[in-house]
């Protein structure tokens, strides 16, 4: 008898040429290791945000976040004027891992602590919609070391920053990707969608 198929788990991340993915939307959204190059995505948004809601969030979806980004995400969203964008992200079931204390206190927030890997196959192994995680890089570094990634949503940005922290850093395992569909948005970003092989 068939076992019943998990479901996925995608990463919608913004990148630079050089590979970064810190601090994309602004200079104070995660400076860490001194960072200052924040907001490099940020002259492209108008041209780039109709196309990842129209690509990848129109669809049901929970999502999956770490604590930075969760915060940053709930500090905007419960507030925003009302959107098709809004409610879709106001009304998903959001997962959060994190070690701190305080509440979660955006609608449908549940927190994941302890082994996240255990957490996040459980997840997984759920019955529910496309798992997505934004952003969140400490949290996606964690996903690849064990092979939780199902497939990369990556805009590509036509901006070299150099330092900074990475999509995939010189830990990441070695893996083989297949490429699903690529395009070049008029502003010079490209989108690639690219599933394991």
């Amino acid at each position: 008898m068939k076992g019943r198929e998990v479901r996925e788990l995608a990463v919608l991340t913004f990148v630079t040429l050089d590979g970064v993915m810190q601090s994309p939307s602004m200079t104070e959204e995660d400076p860490s290791g001194g960072f200052t190059r924040g907001g490099w995505a940020a002259p492209y948004w108008d041209g780039v945000m109709p196309h990842v809601e129209r690509v990848a969030m129109s669809k049901p979806y929970d999502i999956l976040f770490g604590r930075k980004t969760y915060d940053i995400f709930a500090g905007h969203w419960p507030n925003a004027q009302r959107s098709d964008l809004g409610d879709r992200l106001n009304a998903a079931q959001k997962y959060v891992a994190t070690s701190q204390s305080q509440p979660l206190t955006w609608e449908n927030s549940h927190a994941l602590k302890g082994d996240m890997a255990k957490a996040v196959k459980e997840l997984k192994d759920q019955d529910g919609p496309l798992l997505q995680v934004h952003g969140s890089s400490e949290l996606v570094q964690t996903l690849q070391s064990h092979d939780l990634i199902d497939e990369f949503r990556i805009w590509t940005f036509p901006v070299v920053v150099g330092a900074g922290k990475r999509l995939f850093e010189s830990t990441a395992s070695p893996r083989t990707y297949a490429l699903m569909n690529a395009e070049a948005l008029e502003n010079s970003v490209i989108h690639q969608c690219l599933r394991r092989a």
